[in-house]
């Protein structure tokens, strides 16, 4: 039985990780969150140590170290994006692996910056990107790679995930913490394709604002419009009328694929994947901090080339007023 620690334990993705920690068989010994709904923590560890002062944190895990003897194998990290830095190098000096959610950072230097703190602890990083290891996606990498090498594949990505007024209220609102939109929704997705269909070639910005963004990538293997939005109004009118607040879509070629189930167990598997060694470590995280970097600090290029139909819905203000 391995010992975990985990930072951020409030968060919405806090409860998968407490999950994957129990099923595959180890034990949460303390966890830290600046705010106490953490009931979740009943369903899954009840005796763990519970903290929210990251300071009173720190010091238990000494006093485990030094006076009982209990070492972290691992600490896991659910906290907001800007602060996955920090925690990850927190992690590595108290001698434990860091198992981080996306996106690892936010600047594409800090990855290599967080390398030498691997190189000085001996310790890994690993990330959750658990689209890697979805059985259909694994399934469509297969067969782009054992296809035609010539073939450059059309594929459109749509991604509509509502979001009420919070969300500009919360650390997801402020772009310096998390990145903006791009990096909030988008980085798995950037992540999954260039996992799939290659190197970056060419990356057009076509729209950035507070609720959507818009571009094209091309890839290796593959030219991609892709559309990102937190706003309800964006969402198709059929999707409306079910009374849902999400829309997925992915095409290739122009036919839908279809991976919208197959998401239960993902973190679960991608923990023993971790746990067994064969996780994906911090060399994989390149590519797609880079795509969404860009898309943070690029001027967007308007309606022009080959951009994603949906990129010309309208606009809509800041519900705060006019904040971009």
């Amino acid at each position: 039985m391995l010992n975990f620690g985990l930072i951020g334990s409030a968060g919405y993705i806090a409860p998968r990780h407490m999950k994957a920690i129990k099923d595959t068989g180890n034990n949460l010994l303390a966890a830290v969150d600046k705010f106490d709904s953490v009931g979740i923590i009943d369903s899954y560890f009840p005796d763990a140590d519970f903290f929210i002062e990251f300071e009173r944190f720190d010091r238990h895990l000494e006093k485990l170290k030094h006076e009982k003897k209990l070492m972290l194998e691992y600490i896991s990290i659910c906290t907001p994006n800007y602060m996955h830095d920090a925690h990850v190098r927190f992690s590595l000096r108290q001698g434990a692996d860091a198992i981080c959610e996306k996106p690892l950072v936010l600047n594409p230097w800090n990855i290599d910056k967080l390398a030498n703190v691997e190189e000085e602890t001996g310790k890994r990083i690993w990330n959750i990107l658990q689209l890697r290891i979805h059985p259909s996606i694994v399934s469509l990498r297969e067969r782009v790679k054992n296809g035609p090498k010539d073939k450059i594949y059309d594929i459109d990505l749509t991604y509509l995930t509502s979001r009420g007024n919070w969300y500009y209220t919360s650390w997801k609102g402020d772009i310096s913490k998390s990145g903006g939109i791009a990096t909030n929704i988008g980085v798995h997705f950037f992540d999954m394709l260039t996992w799939i269909f290659g190197k970056v070639k060419k990356n057009i910005i076509n729209v950035h604002t507070h609720d959507r963004a818009a571009g094209y990538l091309e890839l290796e293997l593959a030219r991609v419009r892709w559309f990102l939005s937190i706003n309800y109004d964006v969402l198709p009118e059929e999707i409306k009328k079910t009374g849902q607040r999400t829309y997925r879509s992915i095409t290739i070629e122009g036919e839908e694929f279809e991976f919208s189930g197959g998401f239960t167990d993902l973190h679960t598997r991608a923990y023993e994947e971790i746990i067994n060694g064969n996780g994906f470590g911090i060399e994989e995280t390149h590519s797609s901090i880079e795509i969404v970097h860009k898309i943070r600090h690029a001027k967007p290029a308007g309606l022009k080339g080959d951009y994603h139909p949906f990129a010309t819905k309208k606009l809509t203000k800041h519900p705060f007023g006019n904040i971009s």
